[in-house]
């Protein structure tokens, strides 16, 4: 399958990378300059949890594109300009591996009709360590599905490809429901653990764990005024089983915080604050840690009044 992974930073990357492995698979990282370069030079090393040394094609533009398969994997805000360039192209099957819950949406509004867009999510750690270098920090599993939820012969196909290419892969028929566990766990974990700069098993403890919990018992009842089945005690047991599967690992916004970069907490917390004000929701905690990564954000100037909240610099 020719497979081209649209956003092939830390996650991508591996995703990209694991799938290389496959000799039947043809896999075309489009990345930043300096990490396409590195790979086109000398091939991507895997290190960590899982390692090989694999050689996709890689390039830095996307437009005009034509596979059997594209991986959305950049990040929540760069969604739009990401459908933009895809929409050149000619696809079998988009598939989002994207935090948040708006990006498969946007894809499919930029995309031709009769482009199937899959919702999914990924647990894989994985992070960046330099160009051509990317190192798988927890194992996971990826799932995948129709975005609207139901049986998909066209996410049964894609899942056959990632499992072929060695990825945990699941194919599920409720991907609504896994789109908002997913965002549950993560408002748990990545906002706290970028403002403390924690592991992700830290939010098991006290006195994070108050925190974490918090956060995550607001997107389940968000959840659940969306339509979806969501308990706390489901939400809370996804948030156990990740920190502690992912105990050692630095969260994607933990890493975003180190690197002095823009985060993606409008997509994560942000988006909890947004959907409860559509139902006349109280989520303080959510709320708070919003403002505070945004706050963060804007005194390192990696946020401009256009993103919603004013820079502190002149």
């Amino acid at each position: 399958m020719e497979i081209v992974v649209f956003g092939a930073g830390s996650l991508g990357s591996l995703v990209g990378g694991l799938l290389a492995r496959e000799p039947r698979h043809e896999v075309t990282l489009v990345g930043r300059e300096d990490h396409a370069a590195a790979v086109e030079d000398a091939g991507l090393r895997l290190e960590g949890a899982l390692e090989a040394h694999v050689f996709p094609a890689a390039r830095t533009d996307a437009t005009g594109l034509e596979t059997d398969l594209a991986l959305v994997t950049v990040k929540a805000a760069d969604t739009p300009e990401a459908a933009r360039t895809l929409a050149t192209g000619r696809y079998g099957a988009v598939c989002t591996l994207q935090n948040g819950m708006g990006t498969a949406s946007t894809l499919a509004e930029a995309l031709e009709p009769e482009t199937p867009v899959l919702a999914g999510t990924a647990t894989y750690g994985a992070r960046l360590r330099s160009p051509g270098v990317v190192e798988c920090t927890g194992l996971g599993e990826v799932v995948v599905g129709a975005r609207e939820g139901g049986p998909s012969p066209v996410a049964t196909r894609v899942g056959e490809a990632l499992a072929s290419g060695g990825l945990e892969t699941a194919v599920a028929d409720d991907m609504p429901r896994r789109r908002w566990e997913k965002l549950a766990v993560n408002a748990g974990i990545n906002a706290v653990t970028a403002l403390a700069r924690l592991e992700n098993g830290t939010v098991l403890e006290p006195p994070a764990a108050a925190v974490s919990r918090a956060a995550t018992r607001e997107a389940a009842r968000v959840a659940r005024a969306e339509g979806v089945s969501l308990s706390n005690r489901e939400a809370l047991a996804a948030l156990e089983r990740v920190a502690t599967a992912t105990a050692g690992n630095t969260s994607s916004m933990h890493q975003d915080v180190l690197a002095g970069r823009r985060t993606e907490i409008d997509a994560i917390n942000g988006t909890v604050c947004e959907r409860a004000d559509e139902y006349g929701l109280e989520v303080p905690t959510n709320r708070l840690l919003t403002a505070l990564v945004r706050a963060w954000e804007s005194e390192r100037g990696a946020r401009s009044p256009e993103d919603g909240a004013p820079a502190t610099r002149n």
